[in-house]
């Protein structure tokens, strides 16, 4: 009798064993063949409640024009500064300057910008090439040489109105260039560009959308 008893009792736990058994296969096999059109839609708002971070938010563009100014700021330090010694020419440092600024645009700047964002093509809006490949490289040196010409015509500009205002010698650097500023002005320039880009493509867009 006792035998039956025991039987009897554990076959609910058997069929409760297979049914968890079963869910867990279930949920195993949905997370295998889950893709972006079997997939739930979930609101911004919740997953907002499971993202990590500080609860003082800084927007995106924030961080993107730090990240920007940033590294233009760090090219300026370690190769403008940092060979002066070694390249006392000034044209030679602008030459390595400017090929150092394509590089790290390529190959930092713009994979941190991709990083960032939360859809793909996101922030391609602040990139002036978008292309991942050798041509979007030699783009992005050939790129960074316009924006170091404008860079140092602004300098001496300045330079030329601050001699003018104060009367001091022909020779003398009233506004010397540093990190914190180059950044500054990269940054300032890049974003000039950057919209003139959009804006003409936008025209041209319009001008083969539009009936003759």
């Amino acid at each position: 009798m006792s035998k039956k008893r025991n039987n009897q009792q554990s076959r609910p736990e058997v069929e409760k064993q297979s049914e968890y058994y079963k869910l867990k296969t279930q949920a195993v096999d949905d997370l295998v063949t889950a893709n972006e059109e079997n997939s739930p839609v979930v609101s911004e708002e919740e997953l907002r409640a499971y993202r990590s971070g500080p609860k003082i938010k800084v927007a995106d563009w924030v961080k993107i024009l730090f990240i920007k100014a940033w590294f233009a700021g760090a090219v300026c330090f370690f190769f403008f500064w940092g060979l002066g010694v070694v390249l006392p020419s000034v044209l030679d440092q602008l030459v390595v300057t400017g090929l150092a600024l394509g590089v790290v645009t390529d190959l930092l700047t713009n994979p941190v910008l991709r990083f960032f964002e939360r859809t793909r093509g996101e922030n391609a809006r602040f990139m002036m090439v978008t292309r991942k490949t050798y041509s979007g490289l030699f783009l992005n040196i050939l790129y960074a040489y316009v924006v170091l010409f404008l860079i140092f015509t602004l300098y001496n500009v300045i330079n030329i109105a601050a001699i003018r205002l104060t009367g001091a010698s022909g020779d003398q650097v009233i506004l010397g260039v540093e990190p914190i500023l180059f950044g500054v002005f990269y940054l300032g320039f890049d974003l000039l560009l950057i919209k003139a880009k959009h804006m003409l493509g936008g025209m041209v867009h319009d001008a083969i959308k539009k009936p003759v």
